[in-house]
């Protein structure tokens, strides 16, 4: 596969976009990078500098100084922080609601548009995110929709946080999943709604190697024509 091409990948959180798009990448060769990582190391520097999650005008103010890269390793995309890459400490659900609450600043957002579309312009690519197949990559070859059930994403979410040592409860990690919904859904802001053009994939009762399969066969039917 010599052309270029660039494969996004949205749906709300717990839907298994990460998982689902890393396993994509590794199996066409193509770079994966994690958006959402971005906004969530965006807000890890907020939360270090002591700043309320809907505090603008700080948030804002600090833009200039927050240094933030990807290196491409194995077909991943690393993000860094100052030069050191992050790590669980963006996966929690505290990260998660500042990664939601800064996302919806449109200087955040243009902070970190222009790092995400370049490298689609140089590299075949599989990006994943809330807002890829209708504001990232609006030209995407292949766009894919993740959708399941809240209690099933949550309960997903919930086994990866104990998994780390996180200390919460499903209940809890419910709770924070549907107000980032709502909050992710219902803003001004590039809302995540799926891109009129992108394919749905219910994937409630699936699980990632079954996701995977039918994500395949969705892109190889899409890249055939």
């Amino acid at each position: 596969m010599n052309k270029l091409i660039n494969i996004a990948i949205d749906g709300p959180s717990g839907s298994g976009k990460s998982t689902l798009a890393s396993m994509i990448a590794a199996h066409y060769g193509f770079i994966y990078i994690d958006t959402g990582a971005m906004y969530r190391t965006v807000g890890l520097y907020i939360q270090r500098k002591g700043f309320a999650s809907d505090d603008k005008e700080a948030i804002v103010s600090v833009l200039p100084e927050i240094n933030i890269d990807m290196v491409l390793m194995n077909g991943k995309g690393v993000v860094t922080l100052d030069g050191v890459p992050v790590g669980d400490e963006i996966r929690t659900p505290k990260s998660s609601m500042y990664a939601s609450d800064v996302s919806k600043i449109p200087e955040v957002r243009a902070f970190l548009l222009d790092l995400q579309r370049d490298i689609a312009k140089r590299r075949s690519t599989v990006m994943d995110g809330r807002d890829i197949g209708t504001v990232i990559l609006p030209d995407a070859q292949v766009k894919l929709f993740l959708i399941a059930d809240d209690t099933v994403r949550a309960h997903r979410r919930y086994m990866e946080l104990l998994e780390k040592g996180e200390k919460v409860t499903e209940e809890e990690v419910l709770s924070d999943m549907r107000r980032r919904d709502k909050n992710d859904s219902g803003r001004e802001v590039c809302p995540a709604v799926a891109a009129k053009d992108a394919i749905l994939l219910d994937n409630s009762g699936l699980s990632a190697e079954a996701t995977f399969e039918k994500a395949k066969e969705i892109i190889d039917g899409v890249l055939a024509k």
